[in-house]
């Protein structure tokens, strides 16, 4: 039996020590929500109430701050300002809904997917930088919307915001207007069946020093139908865009499949993308569009994400498991290797019995995670590399650790509502708060390290089942120095429309 050093774990796989990392300041080392019901929509109600209706107000904030500097007690607790800043501004968000009037525009995509970044863009100016909404539907149609503060658009169609929350203007905290969403009039590009996944090229800079918040290209796949199986495309948008031009000349196919394709993530650090399907995960090497298979499971894969090497695949499948995939090692041999894995089952309320299911793939069983349900979101963080949040179909919502999976969760979040449902789960930049649609047409966001709901309200009709949020833009300060604004913006879609969130 290995021997317990301070401030070391062992890895059984690796016969090896590693070096503990602090946990995330303010995370607990338990799971401290209650169990999800087994019918969750009957709770929603109750969910709501799980955000707390007594925080630090702002005036006794700024109290406690001039009377105790940036760490103070409040009701039986010790606390920073800076958080329990961000967290009162977040609890107060304004939330714009646009397309709500154009029954033939906005409103009809039926949203699959969204991403938004900056791009160069070809104006009768001339050249410059823009933000746009990269949208997929459930149609197999791809959009590229234009984002900015200018009413009047040559090119087609700007879309007025509608504030929908809060419903009354005097309990709004801020009164910035919101951003104009502008649709080109040329026709969008229509791909064989439903759009499942885009994902920005680009190297992910939560913590590092690269502030170019510009991508070359995105990665798009498409579902797949009865009579043919999903594709893998790359959309170039190294060159500047011409919204008077259609997106078909700027994508081409890098892969195709004969099975259903789920979900995608892009690995920049390796230039590889992993592909989940509905028989295991793929790599296509989006350069050379080489294929090569690095697990094969008779369940679903539905999320899959890497880690921050581009080494390591984390796979949610269908029947609750995440495994953990070394993508490094030679493929050819690795599936004379069978991996069995024993995930929990519970056939009624009572009994709880363990069956078996087969893997193949380099695949770390001490580091196999399982979930009560389908996983439905997974993702990593980028400033605590080895935490990441998953999501289920049950509800569960919980964040891990890679080294400390045989514990259970770090931390999990009470009150989302799901049993049937892929809902994307969506981080913001500065990695304080996570957020994610409800069955029951809520928006929830939670503070990750305390675990807290802090804001809960329904401003929709249908589930907000797709989440990105603003990507950090660069100022300079004094004495040139460079710094990130991390702007608390995000965009929500749902098959109801397009939305807006912000808060100062």
């Amino acid at each position: 039996m290995p021997q317990d050093l301070p401030g070391f774990y062992y890895d059984a796989e690796k016969n090896r020590y590693f070096p503990n990392k602090p946990r995330i300041p303010g995370s607990s080392s338990f799971s401290n929500a209650s169990p999800s019901q087994n019918n969750p929509l009957s709770s929603s109600l109750q969910a709501t109430k799980l955000c707390p209706k007594t925080r630090v107000p702002a005036s006794k904030l700024l109290h406690l701050r001039e009377l105790n500097g940036n760490a103070f007690s409040y009701d039986r607790g010790r606390h920073s300002f800076v958080e329990e800043f961000h967290k009162l501004h977040a609890s107060k968000p304004v939330v714009w809904r646009y397309g709500a009037t154009d029954e033939n525009l906005l409103r009809n995509i039926r949203y699959s997917a969204l991403e938004q970044t900056q791009i160069d863009v070809q104006t009768l100016e001339g050249q410059m930088e823009t933000e746009v909404l990269l949208v997929g539907s459930m149609d197999g149609s791809l959009s590229l919307l234009k984002v900015g503060s200018e009413r009047h658009f040559d090119y087609g169609i700007t879309h007025i915001p509608d504030r929908v929350w809060p419903s009354t203007k005097g309990d709004a905290e801020s009164d910035e207007t919101p951003p104009y969403v502008s649709r080109p009039a040329a026709a969008p590009l229509h791909m064989p069946s439903r759009i499942s996944s885009i994902r920005l090229c680009e190297k992910q800079s939560f913590s590092t020093n690269n502030y170019d918040s510009k991508f070359q290209c995105s990665l798009i796949t498409t579902l797949g139908s009865e009579t043919y199986g999903g594709f893998v495309y790359i959309l170039n948008l190294l060159e500047p865009v011409d919204f008077t031009s259609r997106l078909d000349r700027r994508l081409h196919a890098v892969a195709t499949f004969n099975h259903t394709i789920w979900t995608a993530d892009y690995s920049f650090n390796t230039a590889q993308a992993a592909i989940g399907t509905d028989i295991g995960v793929a790599l296509v090497n989006v350069e050379r569009g080489a294929t090569k298979w690095v697990c094969r499971s008779k369940s679903d894969v539905l999320a899959v994400q890497f880690d921050q090497t581009g080494n390591i695949v984390l796979c949610g499948l269908r029947n609750g498991a995440i495994v953990t995939v070394d993508v490094r090692e030679n493929q050819e041999r690795m599936f004379s290797r069978l991996t069995k894995l024993k995930i929990p089952y519970s056939s009624s309320g009572r009994s709880s019995q363990k069956r078996w299911f087969e893997i193949k793939g380099l695949i770390s069983p001490s580091h196999t995670i399982h979930m009560p349900s389908s996983i439905s979101s997974l993702v990593s963080l980028q400033s605590y590399d080895q935490y990441f949040l998953a999501s289920s179909m049950d509800g569960s919502m919980k964040l891990y650790d890679h080294r400390l999976t045989k514990r259970g969760a770090v931390q999990s979040y009470g009150g989302h509502v799901n049993s049937h449902t892929r809902i994307q789960l969506g981080v913001d930049q500065s990695e304080r708060f996570v957020m994610s649609g409800g069955e029951d047409c809520y928006l929830r966001l939670w503070s990750i390290k305390s675990g807290k709901m802090l804001f809960g309200e329904k401003f929709s009709d249908s589930v907000l089942t797709n989440i990105c949020w603003r990507r950090a833009q660069s100022t300079l300060g004094k004495e040139g120095e460079i710094r990130q604004n991390h702007n608390c913006r995000a965009w929500l879609a749902s098959e109801e429309g397009l939305f807006h969130m912000h808060w100062s």
